[in-house]
């Protein structure tokens, strides 16, 4: 079938649901912490991130729509464009549980990682805690919103980008010099409600023709 998303939305018969989020997957999520003006602490996941450019390290996410029963901005957005810092945090497997808990709209006062039973750790270069757990972290600083065109019920749609200007990754993922996925599982968004698992099984290499020398040590 084709439709033209314009001219009849997301639901055309025979879907039942908004089948855009289903047609590219799967997807990293964008766990983002944040800071208030006051200093609380957000944490949301966002379904819409990604990784923009190596050199400089840049990632984007979309925190689009508004807060419940508002018209104001989501509080990352908020946070993020009155502190211009946050970070990104890998969610895992381990940590799905804690991540959904995160999903829920909270009022502005509520500390989310608090509520989702997440221990905090310090951040080196940016104020926003990371999630102890999450085995990388990366510190962002912000560089830009950019508005996207608004959706047909008037609320909003944003992507934001920021720049890496830190770093973590825990000790026991790297193996021989490089960062071993199989030791993370790190968790991927799908459509609807449905999430997957990168297990270890399922990795695999493959090389271009002529070969790929990225990963091959260089002479002394």
């Amino acid at each position: 079938m084709f439709f033209d998303p314009g001219e009849v939305g997301m639901k055309p018969e025979p879907f039942k649901h908004t089948v855009y989020n289903a047609l590219v997957v799967p997807r990293p999520i964008g766990w983002i912490s944040t800071l208030s003006a006051d200093g609380v602490v957000n944490l949301a996941p966002f379904s819409f991130f990604n990784s923009l450019s190596a050199d400089p390290p840049c990632v984007m996410f979309c925190p689009n729509g508004v807060k419940p029963g508002t018209d104001e901005p989501k509080d990352t957005l908020t946070n993020v464009e009155a502190t211009g810092e946050f970070v990104f945090n890998m969610c895992t497997y381990e940590l799905r549980e804690a991540m959904i808990i995160t999903a829920v709209h909270e009022p502005a006062s509520i500390d989310e990682m608090v509520q989702a039973g997440l221990e905090p750790a310090a951040c080196e270069k940016v104020k926003p805690p990371r999630v102890r757990n999450s085995p990388i972290a990366m510190e962002c600083e912000y560089l830009q919103t950019v508005h996207l065109p608004p959706p047909k019920d008037g609320t909003r749609s944003n992507l934001v980008i920021g720049q890496v200007v830190g770093i973590h990754v825990d000790d026991a993922v790297i193996v021989d010099g490089i960062i071993d996925v199989r030791k993370i599982g790190p968790l991927a968004r799908l459509g609807y409600l449905d999430y997957a698992r990168i297990a270890p099984e399922n990795v695999f290499s493959l090389t271009p023709p002529g070969g790929d020398h990225r990963y091959k040590e260089k002479p002394a």
